[in-house]
């Protein structure tokens, strides 16, 4: 058998839970993924309530996890044609632990951001920012890779983790293009869908903008209101 008809083998069977004592020490891995998500949830929720005491609002809108199954991280390997090896696992695949965040404002996503990266347990390997610079498509984000530190009886380990920050906006547009760009029966007018995505995407940017001109608005009236308060008390 061909090294190429070895791999295929190998593949099928773990996918097919032929191999489970094969493939156990890779579940027992996940378990420092799933705790790097539930640490990196906690530090969020907690920024959340200390900016809600702060300035009277929650600048989290909802939060969203992900722990890629066994299955899909098999078939990542083998799309890369990565070695099929818990070091090549991490090594190669960043998005095992995988937390997106949704944010009211543009603002709040580079708040908690550096408020996140500023952590001493927290490195950070690589940002993206697809908001200050979208995609061509019109996407727009911004991507963290970071490390976080878990510890279990095992001992300390470094784990990778992914970030995506988004506005309601950001997330209503990626949301329902990914329905539209790989619905199975889209095979006409691609060229135009893309334009109208595009033209879509813009839209929410602009929505995004205009949203933060009304809050920034808000809280200057706010904060005049307020002095006029304190005057009136004075005197």
């Amino acid at each position: 058998m061909e090294k190429g008809e070895l791999k295929e083998n190998l593949i099928d069977r773990i996918l097919n839970n032929k191999w489970e004592d094969d493939i156990l020490p890779l579940k027992t891995n996940l378990v420092y993924y799933k705790c790097a998500i539930m640490e990196i949830e906690a530090k969020f929720k907690a920024l959340d309530i200390q900016f809600n005491v702060s300035h009277d609002r929650n600048p989290i809108e909802s939060i969203k996890t992900r722990l890629k199954s066994v299955e899909r991280i098999i078939k990542k390997l083998n799309k890369y044609n990565f070695p099929l090896t818990l070091e090549s696992i991490e090594e190669n695949i960043w998005d095992i632990a995988g937390i997106r965040v949704i944010c009211s404002f543009t603002e709040d996503i580079y708040f908690l951001e550096k408020s996140l990266i500023e952590q001493d347990d927290i490195r950070l390997i690589m940002r993206k920012d697809y908001i200050e610079n979208p995609k061509p498509n019109g996407y727009r984000s911004l991507h963290l890779r970071i490390e976080i530190p878990v510890f279990l009886s095992s001992g300390k380990k470094w784990v990778k983790a992914e970030i995506q920050f988004r506005t309601i906006a950001m997330d209503f547009w990626a949301s329902l293009e990914h329905k539209i760009r790989y619905n199975k029966q889209m095979t006409e007018n691609i060229d135009e869908i893309n334009k109208e995505l595009l033209e879509c995407a813009k839209m929410c940017t602009e929505l995004d903008k205009k949203m933060q001109k009304v809050k920034n608005k808000s809280n200057v009236e706010r904060f005049i209101n307020r002095n006029e308060i304190i005057e009136i008390l004075i005197k």
